[in-house]
């Protein structure tokens, strides 16, 4: 099949940096491997659909008490939000200097922890008020963050994933994500879900469901179709991208970069359960 039939590719938005053929990796790696069912294959039924703000470029997303928290991307452009899920209503915001290409979030205790794109900082908030307390430096890029109660997960658009004292923000440890022992590149928005790394792989409909022991994708999530034909948003960079997970609730969440609607989903394995 064509890697050009199976997704679009941008060629001037937020990864444009980036060569194609890392992209292309990833896609048949992610294509074969849903034709050869090697690992568990899951579609979704929508529970409910929400509204989204269409302005948000959506670069991390997390689910706290009750309220999501996300974050926006390009320069002069990036914000940090805190959203009230039923209306979309952003009930606070700040706005990252506009030299700075936001990126992924995560909570940690009393702080909210995100990354920037390429300038190798980050910076620590204060959760209630989004106040700047502190920053903190990385080599390469930074695309997206989660944590699993012990340390914060990291990816970089390689196929590597840092794991990150909490604390400290030093590496502690990394993992290689791979299917079918082939490294899949791209790694963008990740959520910890239920002892597993959930991972949407950047230009593509798919979320990767990852062994955080060693890194190996132990099922995919296939979300082609989810926004109708009417809910298409134009330009090449409107893709799939934030997940956040309420583990109280047992609810998963998903949205896009300027998409107009936040969904909840319940997976289906395919030729099996409910999961």
């Amino acid at each position: 099949m064509s890697i050009l039939r199976i997704c679009k590719i941008s060629r001037g938005g937020r990864r444009s940096t980036f060569n194609t053929q890392g992209l292309a990796v990833s896609l048949l790696v992610l294509v074969a491997c849903a034709a050869r069912a090697s690992v568990p294959i899951y579609d979704v039924d929508v529970i409910h659909t929400y509204p989204h703000d269409v302005s948000a470029y959506t670069e991390g997303l997390f689910y706290l008490d009750g309220f999501l928290y996300e974050s926006t991307g390009l320069e002069g452009h990036s914000t940090i939000r805190k959203v009230r899920i039923e209306t979309g209503v952003v009930v606070k915001k700040i706005d990252l200097p506009a030299q700075y290409f936001g990126e992924g979030i995560v909570n940690w205790g009393r702080h909210l922890v995100s990354l920037t794109w390429k300038t190798q900082v980050g910076f620590v908030y204060d959760l209630a008020s989004l106040k700047v307390q502190r920053e903190f430096h990385y080599e390469g890029e930074g695309w997206a963050l989660t944590q699993d109660g012990k340390q914060l997960i990291m990816s970089d658009g390689t196929p590597e994933l840092r794991f990150l004292n909490p604390r400290t923000l030093h590496e502690t440890n990394r993992i290689q994500v791979t299917l079918d022992g082939k490294p899949v590149r791209n790694v963008n928005e990740l959520e910890w879900v239920k002892g597993e790394i959930y991972a949407n792989v950047w230009e593509t409909n798919w979320i990767a469901r990852i062994d955080p022991r060693d890194g190996r994708v132990v099922g995919v999530i296939n979300l082609a179709g989810l926004l109708k034909p009417s809910d298409q948003v134009s330009g090449p960079d409107s893709v799939l991208n934030g997940i956040a997970y309420d583990a109280k609730g047992d609810r998963l969440f998903v949205t896009g970069k300027n998409w107009p609607k936040l969904f909840e989903i319940r997976l289906k394995r395919r030729d099996g359960p409910k999961n």
